[in-house]
């Protein structure tokens, strides 16, 4: 049974552990706001591995849409392998670590601040050596999490980066405060998931679509469906899928569609009709009707849920479809083969 797993448990734990973060960590927000408004940086690097680099990609679209900051991924490697530190003494340097203890990631940030940098560190454990290196932090408060594939982790680093960004712009909060609300009830509309997920028991590849706000949320849940059903799961921007790798679709082809509401989605739809000309098999997480008629495997997000929130709750039912399918193949998924909870890199 599923709801004897941590990982089960966990993913239900996220409505209650993002409420927790946005209003415990809403002072640290704002006053890591009020000195990205007096330092005034040129752009924002941002050091992250695994599920975090994935929330940097969230941060990626957030900042640079809603508050005009270009954002980049940072090279740990140029730190710690290549014993270099680019010029980051303009920027705002953010490490992002659920353990706080990757020697790469901290190099970054401590470079950065060596050279003048606004340094914050976002992680889930207080005291960790990535914040000691960066002058302010924000604290996921996500507690201990026992399955090795991160759930409540990645959708807090979510949380506090739009935490982050609505503190900067002094608004949105209200929407915010709504999260625990509509990860609730996407979690609830998606209890049917069980009951259809053996159908992909066999299955050896998938892709994994999304754009936007949800390019992210491509990435997580495909990393999800790499670590627990250990089959191959490939991520796209819908942009970059036409551009080549849709040559692989051929009949039955599992293709999953992050499509809700937003500016991407005439172009998701768009790509959903393709889909269906070369006979795939759509699965769409999404609140739009015409993206859940089109799906053979829809996956309801609730209909008033924002775009700038969605990859908050459009995770969650890739994260259900991962763990039945996983169960389904007879993995063990508190424990994925050869995975560890903690991959300190140097």
């Amino acid at each position: 049974m599923t709801q004897n797993t941590h990982l089960h448990r966990e993913i239900h734990e996220q409505p209650d552990k993002v409420g927790s973060l946005i209003e415990s960590q809403l002072e640290a927000a704002r006053t890591v706001a009020k000195a990205i408004r007096k330092f005034k940086p040129q752009f924002v690097m941002i050091a992250a591995r695994g599920t975090s680099d994935n929330a940097a990609r969230y941060a990626q679209y957030l900042f640079g849409i809603q508050l005009g900051m270009p954002v980049a991924l940072a090279l740990p490697s140029v730190h710690t392998l290549y014993e270099s530190a680019p010029r980051l003494g303009k920027a705002l340097v953010i490490g992002i670590s659920q353990s706080g203890a990757s020697e790469d990631i901290r190099r970054v940030v401590a470079d950065a601040r060596a050279q003048g940098a606004l340094t914050l560190a976002i992680t889930n454990t207080s005291g960790s050596v990535l914040n000691q290196a960066a002058e302010h932090h924000i604290d996921l408060g996500a507690g201990p999490e026992v399955a090795v594939a991160a759930t409540k982790t990645y959708t807090t680093e979510l949380a506090a980066v739009a935490l982050l960004a609505a503190a900067y712009q002094n608004k949105g909060l209200r929407e915010l405060r709504r999260l625990p609300a509509w990860m609730t009830q996407t979690l609830k509309r998606n209890a049917g998931i069980a009951d259809w997920a053996e159908r992909y028991r066999y299955a050896q590849s998938l892709a994994v679509i999304g754009r936007g706000y949800n390019y992210c949320t491509a990435y997580e849940v495909s990393l999800k469906i790499k670590e627990l059903c250990s089959m191959t799961s490939q991520e796209y921007s819908e942009a970059d899928f036409r551009h080549g790798p849709i040559a692989v679709v051929q009949r039955n082809f599992p293709v999953l569609m992050v499509a809700p509401q937003g500016a991407p989605l005439p172009h998701l739809l768009d790509l959903m009709d393709k889909l269906h000309a070369k006979q795939a098999e759509v699965l769409a997480i999404s609140n739009d009707p015409s993206a859940l008629a089109k799906a053979d495997k829809p996956m309801p997000l609730p209909t008033d849920l924002p775009e700038w929130l969605s990859p908050l709750c459009a995770v969650l039912p890739g994260q259900v479809l991962a763990l039945h399918m996983a169960r389904q193949k007879g993995l063990d998924v508190d424990k994925p083969d050869g995975l560890t909870k903690v991959t300190i890199t140097q």
